[in-house]
């Protein structure tokens, strides 16, 4: 058995969150956070993202992790830090913005002279080894995380595998610290280079990106001739060199991880000749215009948005395709509102935001859903979706 090793996990989001969850079972585990509702909210054993294992863990499981906004406090006596902070791909600038993690890089190995620092968050690639150089260290160790949202923790259970860009001593150590959280046994783990794990994250994502997109261009095709969609899914994915799997149409890739990590990859290819990573970013903007068109076509008085998150049990807004789709409805003049529990304001991007699911239902000409529900049911006729397998 692995002695208990003090560990920080800098951020509590669904990487961070999931991480602590996952390490406080043999680990004393400290999460910092610049948010104090976020920090009250763990200390109090409760989940800062919407994931029903994590929500679990923290309620049923003896965990010893607690919260904090203090730096000092938190870096003090760790082995190791996780950087678990949000990055983006600055579309405008050409940039991937890793402000967040150079921060905590920076704090982490100012505070305290022994921790290794371990990046979870996704950066661009060579951005390991520039914070190596930049700080003289061989301390900082890239780990690339594969998790999905609402399914976080499920996912550091049971990883697919587990792979460390470093050949240290210590990239082993927290390779099996990981694997000793984990229920699945004799997990694939991967050492290489901080370089090519970085680009294995990328490719491992914008492979997702591309299937989605293709899966979506099938439908459209469908959509487009009146043909039955899940019928051709069907058949096309009992190759078994095909699968089933991340086939069922959507309005998009969204995400945290996706959109960015697409378009970083994109960036990284500039002196490369290519074509499909272009593609596929462009795609998913294709994707959008189609299904938005498809909805303006049916010429709707009003249309309802039901819930702005990519997927079930999702709390997560961000680059959400169903938001790309409401703005090009309401540039044509279409009158539009909204149905998001979890949102608490009464307008949302000078929308109407309802908090009444009867008054939603009754006041919309069409329903726009990405993924169907069950509160629908009775307005099924009203409700415009691409979900044709019920799952994500």
């Amino acid at each position: 058995m692995i002695n208990k090793t003090k560990i920080t996990v800098v951020g509590s989001g669904y990487v961070g969150m999931s991480l602590a969850a996952l390490l406080s079972q043999n680990n004393e585990v400290t999460v910092l956070d610049i948010d104090s509702a976020r920090v009250d909210k763990i200390n109090n054993k409760l989940s800062t993202v919407a994931d029903a294992e994590i929500e679990l863990f923290l309620s049923e499981k003896d965990l010893c992790i607690t919260a904090t906004t203090d730096k000092k406090i938190a870096y003090e006596g760790a082995s190791f830090v996780i950087v678990a902070t949000p990055t983006n791909y600055d579309t405008e600038n050409n940039y991937f913005d890793t402000s967040s993690v150079d921060d905590v890089v920076g704090d982490a190995l100012k505070l305290n002279k022994q921790a290794y620092v371990v990046i979870k968050s996704t950066i661009p690639v060579g951005h390991t080894k520039l914070l190596q150089e930049k700080y003289a260290t061989n301390r900082i160790i890239f780990s690339p995380e594969f998790l999905r949202e609402g399914q976080a923790l499920k996912d550091n259970l049971y990883p697919s595998r587990i792979i460390i860009g470093s050949q240290l001593e210590a990239g082993k150590t927290f390779a099996k610290i990981l694997a000793q959280g984990a229920k699945k046994q004799d997990i694939e783990t991967l050492f290489i280079d901080s370089t090519e794990a970085e680009a294995v994250k990328l490719f491992s994502n914008t492979y997702l990106a591309m299937r989605v997109s293709f899966f979506n261009e099938l439908d459209s095709y469908a959509l487009s001739n009146d043909l039955n969609a899940e019928s051709i899914i069907s058949g096309v994915c009992l190759d078994e060199r095909i699968g089933g799997g991340y086939n069922n149409p959507s309005f998009g890739y969204g995400g945290y991880c996706l959109p960015k990590d697409t378009k970083q990859l994109l960036a990284n290819f500039d002196q490369v000749p290519q074509t499909l990573m272009q593609a596929i970013v462009s795609s998913n903007s294709k994707r959008k215009d189609f299904i938005a068109d498809s909805i303006i076509n049916l010429k709707p008085r009003i249309v309802g948005i039901y819930k702005l998150s990519m997927k079930k049990d999702s709390d997560n807004f961000r680059a959400s395709a169903i938001k790309g789709i409401m703005r090009r409805i309401k540039d044509k003049g279409i009158e539009i509102v909204i149905y998001e529990p979890d949102l608490k304001e009464n307008e949302f991007e000078n929308l109407e935001v309802l908090d009444s699911l009867k008054s939603f239902k009754d006041i919309s000409d069409i329903i726009i859903s990405n993924r169907l529900s069950s509160e629908l049911d009775d307005v099924a006729d009203k409700v415009f979706t691409r979900d044709l397998f019920g799952v994500d």
